[in-house]
């Protein structure tokens, strides 16, 4: 495709992401004491050393989650909810290096679940070599040990990159098998970074908008009782 003219591209976009924004700004609040345990999985995307402390792709957006997937993390204890977490955990020789600065090596602490949320405990700790942790082997084998899981509750980052990918093709494997099944993105307990031309704010967005057309359940939060 060419580019369009500049000026009418931008106002044209700025119109959609006014009407995007106020989309999103009327999703729901959903409450955790609604959700079946047996039936739903929390799904804790790459809340790291290495995203939310330290090194390279550290960002102190990631790090503001902390808190409220802890308590979500917990509340979803109380109420016999399985917990599944992903931890980027690279080698040396990882291609996604060629695109990012080296990151999360395996056996550092920059792939160690963050302090608060390992404290919590209670999940399937599955280390990804990918920015799309539905691919790994053990993810597959956590769908096949829990066949009666139709329900997914995604927190983390980023919500462009790792949860967008995640969340999508976790919702398509299940409409591949005729499954319905409920994918769902709290905006309050995902966040993605600012370098550069990638605006986090702008890219949070696109990135919620574009599951939502793909068929995930983006969400203002998940309340828990107090």
């Amino acid at each position: 495709m060419r580019l369009v003219n500049k000026e009418e591209f931008i106002k044209d976009s700025t119109k959609t992401l006014t009407e995007i924004y106020d989309m999103l700004e009327q999703l729901p609040v959903l409450n955790l004491q609604d959700f079946m345990g047996k039936q739903t999985a929390l799904v804790i995307v790459d809340m790291i050393n290495g995203f939310a402390r330290e090194g390279a792709l550290m960002s102190p957006r990631v790090e503001a989650l902390i808190p409220g997937i802890t308590v979500l993390s917990k509340a979803c204890d109380m109420q016999g909810i399985a917990k599944v977490a992903f931890a980027d955990s690279h080698t040396s020789l990882s291609p996604e290096f060629e695109a990012y600065p080296e990151h999360c090596l395996y056996g550092t602490s920059e792939s160690e679940v963050v302090r608060e949320i390992k404290d919590a405990g209670g999940y399937d700790l599955i280390p990804k070599n990918s920015t799309n942790g539905f691919l790994e082997v053990e993810f597959q084998e956590w769908l096949e040990d829990h066949p009666s899981m139709d329900t997914f509750i995604v927190t983390g980052d980023c919500t462009d990159i790792c949860i967008q990918q995640f969340a999508i093709t976790l919702k398509t494997w299940f409409n591949r098998g005729n499954r319905k099944a409920r994918v769902i993105v709290p905006m309050s307990l995902v966040d993605t970074y600012d370098l550069g031309v990638h605006q986090a704010d702008l890219m949070n967005v696109m990135a919620l908008y574009n599951m939502l057309g793909n068929g995930v359940e983006i969400v203002k939060e998940i309340k828990v009782k107090e």
